[in-house]
This record gives structure tokens, C-alpha cells and sequence, in this order.
């Protein structure tokens, strides 16, 4: 976890940035990412001198030429040059270089189409100094540079044009948690944003079971563990740098919209985790049979869920969220097929409603988790273990400030590893189970509502009679007052 001075470091750097001009996040965060990849490419290289010194082998493959041109492009020869020299070796050289280097990574990769948006040299000199700093003084290991990144994304406060936002930190991790994934699975976020998924998915594996893994369970780990599409460019590349950051250094990453007939994956995925757009219909013809065949529509928020079912394996599980429409719309036949879907061929295992105020400030919306499994196979669903969260941790408004007091995380994942204790708890409770008649019943309606038993207080009232008796001793009582107050008044006079 970084502090509250890294986060003032990161806070100083950001606003050179806007004064320099650079005014959109996504755009800062972008030029921040290639001073950060330029700097991880020359610390890297630097590590293989050092090591081909002391054990007199020859450097293999140095990502700079070992000629005056290419050591003028390296972090630590140009971060010391005055600011207009610096500004012409990284616009007119280095980023040039960037852009035509391949190295088998997935960042590098991506670089293709990027632009150089630094207009004025100071504003440069600025930002290399703190990403200097902040990369050689202050973060001390691989996850202090994964949180440090984390909170510049974080800064991404806008919803892009399709809905999508990013989904916060705790809340992935919880979805994460649900799923548990494990060494040697193969995990894949088709609308990957920032890759959080990804990079909370990474974590988590590394975290509970990183000391039992194989040799070969690294190697995967390092790269084709991973897979995330997003049809923006620019976020491919900040994924692509996200999880190199976080030790994933070749991941499969790609620019391609996962909806439409580009992507054939099928039957390939163990877990998939994923926050698609809210928003959002695609034209017919772009639309892939073998999805329409799941769920005959153009809405993006069903479409995707009909592609999380295609792109897993059988026995693949899923955790994605759904906007609250999903649950219950019913003047649209489509949404109420996609429910029947996950209800009589597949295994829904759980909905967690969650709070309106979870995704703000981006959006208001009400959203849910939805978890399955794909089985494809008729009545797999037994029952559906609903949970209705009511605080994540955080306050509900715009500023989303930390309230511990208030959080049923803990309470989801601990009742989540303990489901059989979830057979007797009653439905005027906040968690609890419903059966597929239950669900059948309602008409493949997920809402809450249709499940909770609302219990109701009896009230006693005196008669009507005692109640105008009361009513009319406060009338003569007030009558009285005025008399006095009459009285007094002609006293004064």
C-alpha cells in the first residue's frame, strides 16, 4: 500500500502535467506510462550488464545498440540533459525508437500508434524527474509499483462512451475472491479496461497460492495465463503496462472488439472475470450466430454474458457484473431468455446485489454480480444463494470517502466459504437461498424483492371514539388559550 506522501509525489507530478497542458487523464496517464516504460527498459538493461560483468558473458540481446545513438536514448543518459535537449531526444528519438521495438512484450507491442503529447519541454523535464523519484527512491518492491500505478488510474475519474468505468479495487478483488482461480487456469477478461481484473486476479494467485506453484506454473503466470481485449487502443496500452507492472510481462492483450465475428474463441477459459458496458447495441450483421444463438439481441450488457458462456470451458466459472436491468426488465424478451439461460442450462450459483452508489462518481447506476458456471446442461442450477449488500466500505456519494464501520465484503466472503450454514437462514435476512421453482415461479425475475420475505410490525391504535375525545379536550384547551390571550390583550389597552 503506498502513502499518503507517494500519493502527494503522484499529486505533484499531475498537475506539472495540467499546467504543461495536459489536461485529459486518460492522455496523462498515457505519457506517464511511456516515461515508465523507457525507464523499466533501461533498468532492465542495466541489470544484464551488471550481470553479464560479473560473469563474463556476453550481453544477449540489448534492447540499445552499444553505439552513441543508441545510449543517447537510455533513462539515465537523458534525464540529466537541460530541459530542450531532453525534449528532443525523447520526441525525435526515443519515442520513435519505442514505436518500432518488438521485444516479445505485450506493451512494446502495442506501442504501434502512439503519440508523443509533451508540448513543452519544462513540462517534460518535470515529469522524468518525478517518475524518476518515485521509481528509484521510493517504490522498494513489485507491488509498491503495482498500488503506485493503481493510484494513477485511479485519477481516470470519467466513464468512457460506452458505458464503461473502472470497477473499483475492493470490488474486484471480492468478485475475485468468489472464484478463487488458481495456478494453471486460464483467466480472461473480454472488456478489460485497465486490466484490473487481471492484475486482481494475479494477485490473489500469487497471494494464496503462490508457494505450492510449479516451474511451469510461473512460466504461465508470466504471460498466456492472461487474456483481455478492449477496443480502445490507448487502454490496451495501459493494461499491457498495468500488468507488467505487476509481473505479468507477456499477457495476451489485444485491441479487438470482443463481440464482434473477429473474435472465434470458444470453449478456451476457466475463469473469466469481467465488467462489460452498461450501455450500448451493436448493428446485427456485426454480431456472431453462435452468440445470437444464446441470446437473440443487439444490447451489449446481454451480448456479453452470452459470450462469457461461449469463450469458457465447460465447468469454466464466471463473475461479471450486470447492470440491475439484466435482472428483472421484462417488456424485452431477450433479457428474460438470457435468464432462463443461466437458470435451465447453466449453474447460476449466486447474485450479489450491490449498492447504487458503488460506481459513482462515474454513474448512479444499480449493479449486480452475477456468478456461474457454464455446464450446458438442462436443470444444473439446484439453487441461487442471493445476497443483498447494503454498505462496500466506502460512502454511497459523489466523494466516496473510506467508512470501515460500514462494510459487508467480510461478510460475503466469509458466508460464501460456509454456504451450507446459508440453508437455514430465513429470507427476512440480508443473504439467503431461493430454488430454481422458486425462480421459475417468478418468471425468471432475479429481483430481490420477489424473494424477500418482508416481515410487518403490528400496530395498536386506541378506538376512534377515544381518539375524538382526545381531539376535542386539545380543541377546548386551545379555545381556553385564546380566551386568555383575548383577555390580555383588552387589559392592555
Amino acid at each position: 500500500m503506498i502513502t499518503g506522501a507517494v500519493k502527494n509525489k503522484v499529486d505533484d507530478i499531475w498537475q506539472r502535467m495540467w499546467e504543461g497542458g495536459i489536461t485529459n487523464p486518460l492522455e496523462v496517464i498515457s505519457q506517464l506510462t511511456y516515461l515508465m516504460f523507457m525507464k523499466s527498459l533501461d533498468d532492465r538493461q542495466l541489470e544484464a550488464e551488471q550481470m553479464a560483468q560479473l560473469t563474463g558473458m556476453p550481453l544477449a540481446d540489448p534492447v540499445f545498440p552499444d553505439t552513441p545513438e543508441g545510449q543517447r536514448l537510455r533513462w539515465h543518459n537523458f534525464k540529466n540533459e537541460p530541459a530542450e535537449r531532453m525534449f528532443a531526444i525523447v520526441g525525435q528519438q526515443v519515442f520513435p525508437f519505442l514505436k518500432t521495438l518488438h521485444e516479445g512484450n505485450a506493451f512494446a507491442d502495442s506501442m504501434e500508434d502512439a503519440s508523443f503529447g509533451f508540448n513543452k519541454p519544462k513540462t517534460l523535464e518535470r515529469a522524468v524527474a518525478g517518475i524518476d523519484d518515485l521509481l528509484t527512491n521510493v517504490v522498494k518492491d513489485q507491488d509498491d509499483l503495482g498500488d503506485l500505478y493503481e493510484y494513477m488510474l485511479s485519477k481516470l475519474n470519467t466513464a468512457g462512451a460506452n458505458g464503461q468505468f473502472r470497477t473499483p479495487k475492493h470490488i474486484r478483488d471480492m468478485m475475485v475472491g468468489l472464484l478463487d482461480p488458481k495456478p494453471g487456469q486460464l483467466i480472461a477478461d473480454p472488456a478489460c479496461g485497465t486490466a484490473g481484473f487481471l492484475i486482481s486476479a494475479a494477485e490473489w494467485i500469487r497471494k494464496v497460492h503462490g508457494e505450492t506453484m510449479s516451474a511451469d506454473d510461473w512460466n504461465l503466470f508470466e504471460g498466456a495465463q492472461f487474456t483481455g481485449f478492449d477496443t480502445d487502443q490507448t487502454m490496451v496500452r495501459i493494461s499491457a503496462m498495468n500488468l507488467l507492472l505487476h509481473g505479468v510481462e507477456n499477457p495476451d492483450i489485444r485491441n479487438q472488439d470482443s463481440l464482434s465475428r473477429v473474435n472465434t474463441i470458444r470453449d478456451r477459459f476457466d475463469v473469466i472475470l469481467a465488467n462489460p458496458p452498461f450501455t450500448g447495441s451493436l448493428d446485427v450483421e456485426d454480431i456472431d450466430d453462435s452468440l445470437k444463438a444464446i441470446v437473440n439481441t443487439k444490447q451489449t450488457e446481454l451480448l456479453f454474458v452470452a459470450l462469457f458462456l461461449r469463450m469458457l470451458k465447460l465447468g469454466g466459472r464466471c463473475a461479471c457484473i450486470v447492470p440491475n436491468g439484466v435482472l428483472f426488465r421484462s417488456n424485452a424478451k431477450a433479457y428474460r431468455e438470457l435468464r432462463r439461460e443461466l437458470v435451465e442450462h447453466q449453474r447460476l450459483e449466486a447474485i450479489i446485489y450491490m449498492p447504487s452508489g458503488v460506481f459513482k462518481p462515474y454513474s448512479g447506476v444499480s449493479t449486480a454480480v452475477l456468478v456461474f458456471t457454464r455446464t450446458d446442461a438442462p436443470h444444473s442450477t439446484d439453487k441461487v444463494w442471493l445476497y443483498n449488500m447494503e454498505h462496500d466500505g466506502f460512502t454511497l456519494d459523489d466523494k466516496r470517502n473510506e467508512d470501515p464501520n460500514h462494510n459487508d465484503i467480510p461478510d460475503i466472503l466469509a458466508r460464501w466459504k460456509n454456504l451450507e450454514a446459508e440453508g437455514a437462514r430465513e429470507r427476512t435476512e440480508r443473504s439467503f437461498f431461493v430454488t430454481r421453482d422458486d425462480i421459475t415461479a417468478q418468471d425468471y425475475d432475479f429481483s430481490f424483492n420477489k424473494y424477500v420475505k418482508v416481515e410487518y410490525e403490528r400496530k395498536e391504535y386506541p378506538p376512534t371514539s377515544q381518539l375524538m375525545a382526545e381531539l376535542r379536550d386539545l380543541n377546548a384547551k386551545f379555545a381556553a388559550g385564546l380566551g386568555e390571550l383575548d383577555a390580555m390583550l383588552a387589559q392592555g389597552r
